[in-house]
């Protein structure tokens, strides 16, 4: 079974851009968001009904991801992930009033038997930044943003109430404010990260 490290933290960090960096820098297996691809996406952008069926999909998607990566004998990597989707955007969702009590339940139940199937990743590297870097990030992109820069502040709570049950030796904190998108000063970090 193959080592999978997962890129978490709030939408507009750098979460796939730095994947995707340090995909370069050697053989690495990659799962992405799909985010222009799946079903439900634009439809919840849209309308906010969709919620669920955006989430069931993208729970689904990610566990098949993971479960391909392991198979894969190089390290994986992955950007978000199916912790994200549940621990940040399904409590988000549920807070805005996208999903209500019983869908949220729904989403837990789905989560906990496929993570119960599949182990948790080896390394989890969590990206923060300003809340300008993120402002001016999200600005910049030429896609479906489910989540906007005022939903930042309560992603970044959510995730950090999981990562703070987690053993601290599989998180990685970095603070990319300073860093460029090609992200050359934190990639020999991470490179020391995964060999050890």
């Amino acid at each position: 079974m193959s080592k999978l490290i997962t890129f978490v933290g709030v939408s507009g960090v750098g979460k796939t851009t730095l994947a995707k960096a340090l995909a370069k820098t050697g053989n690495f297996a990659t799962g992405f968001e799909q985010h222009d691809t799946r079903p439900f996406q634009h439809l919840f952008d849209q309308d906010k009904s969709y919620a669920l069926p955006n989430q069931i999909d993208y729970f689904l998607l990610r566990a098949e991801q993971e479960r391909i990566l392991r198979a894969d004998p190089r390290p994986a990597l992955i950007d978000g992930g199916l912790d994200v989707d549940f621990h940040g955007f399904a409590r988000l969702f549920h807070k805005r009033g996208y999903l209500g009590d019983a869908e949220l339940e729904l989403c837990k139940r789905l989560y906990t038997q496929l993570r119960l199937a599949l182990p948790m990743p080896e390394l989890i590297v969590y990206l923060t930044a300003s809340e300008k870097v993120i402002r001016e990030r999200l600005a910049k992109r030429d896609r479906v943003n489910i989540a906007t820069s005022s939903d930042a502040g309560m992603l970044k709570k959510y995730l950090e109430a999981w990562l703070n049950k987690l053993s601290p030796e599989s998180v990685i904190e970095l603070d990319v404010s300073e860093s460029d998108l090609s992200y050359q000063k934190v990639l020999p970090l991470l490179e020391k990260a995964i060999i050890r």
